[in-house]
């Protein structure tokens, strides 16, 4: 059992996901103080920033032992799938630190689209038919694509900052595609390899659990939409919104979610020994009633932990310290029975070309009893919040229905502004009934 009531703990990130993590982690009974890094004006609410790469080991291990850190909770995925899990576990005076995530290795299911799907192969988890192509077969890419029904899938291999996948509607978008991400380096080394698979026709949504490698609990659900646009048109982005529950994420269809591809998924990292430590995040679609990995991430999505954490009312460090001493098997996780929708505000022209230092106006006082602002790309200049990104901040609000939540998260979004600020309407559309 770990001894200490309290701890110093150090969040990993400065998006929306680490401002609703800052969020839940600073209500824990069992945190002292809570660090982020390099965090963002809103994460400063329930912590000390402190900017440092997140890609830079030794500056993190020079801050857990200058603030006596106990717990490091990593937010994106570039420091896990570089190591920093293993960085802590290879330094004597580090190792005692608990690391909230997976190894270098586990995190390949998220950092190698290639290495994904091969383990899914292995350990029989549904996913869509797919071949993978290099340079060295290009060719056969080329004969593949040219005889593959439409639309094609194809995905770089590595991490591409959400931008390396794109579903072609023809052969010819397909086979530039294909030399572009290839030939061209479209996405450097990450789109070394590439992975084209079967287009699966159905509704998407994210499921979450917590693992040691062994033991699971799992967290809300959540759907995102990527789309730019309403409706789900126009170009993929990091996520404009996401509500939480998903309707049809009961039942029959949950059963199998767990059985076939949670229950899987963990029995295979045990199996295969890979060190497992934290969130999976199982990308899938439901097709009529089978569910089907697209892909896993190996932390938190983001904006779904927007919808996420709100709906949690467990002590999410009672959950990350279960994980530790291997607890999760009598690991419970309370449920807030409202809805959650998360309408997200961006800058004009993102996911392409857009302008940053827009001054934001009236958002330090938007919200309400029912609202949870969570800021993303803001930062702090000469006293004025301004914009710093492209997802600019996440708005999550309450309901009794997903409808609901999503009326109230527009609402709040009328009490600010900053010059061409964009967001959409119609998230949760499937579901306002």
């Amino acid at each position: 059992m770990y001894l200490r009531a309290t701890m110093n703990i150090l969040l990993l990130g400065s998006g929306g996901r680490e401002h609703a993590l800052a969020w839940k982690i600073s209500q824990s009974h069992h945190c002292n103080s809570l660090f982020i890094a390099p965090g963002n004006p809103g994460t400063a609410q329930y912590g000390e920033n402190i900017s440092i790469d997140l890609n830079d080991f030794p500056a993190i291990a020079a801050v857990c032992r200058d603030k006596k850190i106990e717990m490091v909770v990593v937010g994106p995925e570039d420091p896990l799938v570089n190591g920093v899990y293993d960085f802590f576990q290879e330094h004597a005076s580090l190792s005692s630190i608990i690391v909230v995530g997976p190894s270098a290795a586990a995190a390949q299911l998220e950092g190698s689209k290639a290495f994904a799907k091969a383990f899914m192969q292995r350990n029989g988890i549904p996913t869509a038919a797919y071949r993978e192509f290099t340079v060295d077969t290009y060719n056969e890419g080329v004969l593949y694509i040219s005889s593959h029904a439409l639309p094609i899938v194809l995905k770089a291999d590595g991490l591409a900052a959400g931008k390396g996948v794109v579903i072609a509607q023809s052969h010819e978008e397909a086979m530039a595609t294909f030399q572009s991400m290839i030939k061209d380096a479209q996405f450097g080394k990450a789109s070394e390899r590439v992975v084209i698979e079967q287009f699966l026709t159905g509704v998407e949504l994210s499921v979450f659990a917590l693992t040691d490698g062994r033991d699971f609990v799992l967290l809300p659900e959540a759907k995102d939409y990527k789309r730019i646009g309403e409706a789900d048109s126009g170009l993929n982005t990091g996520g404009m919104g996401a509500v939480s529950p998903v309707p049809f994420a009961q039942g029959a269809f949950m059963e199998k979610v767990v059985e076939k591809v949670v229950r899987s998924t963990i029995a295979g990292l045990e199996k295969e020994g890979l060190v497992y430590h934290g969130f999976v995040f199982f990308g899938l679609i439901n097709v009529n009633g089978e569910p089907y990995v697209i892909e896993y991430n190996c932390r938190m999505g983001d904006p779904e932990t927007e919808v996420v954490m709100p709906r949690l009312q467990t002590d999410l460090i009672e959950l990350f310290l279960a994980m530790q001493e291997g607890r999760l098997s009598s690991a419970s996780v309370n449920i807030d029975p409202r809805s959650a929708a998360t309408v997200v505000v961006v800058s004009g022209g993102y996911p392409g070309t857009f302008e940053k230092g827009k001054v934001i106006d009236g958002i330090e006082s938007a919200g309400g009893e029912q609202t949870l602002v969570f800021y993303a790309g803001i930062a702090e200049k000469e006293g004025r919040l301004v914009t710093s990104g492209g997802r600019v901040a996440a708005i999550t609000s309450y309901g009794e229905t997903i409808a609901h939540a999503v009326d109230q998260s527009l609402s709040v979004i009328q009490q600010f502004s900053f010059e061409n600020m964009v967001h959409r309407r119609d998230i949760g559309y499937e579901f306002k009934i």
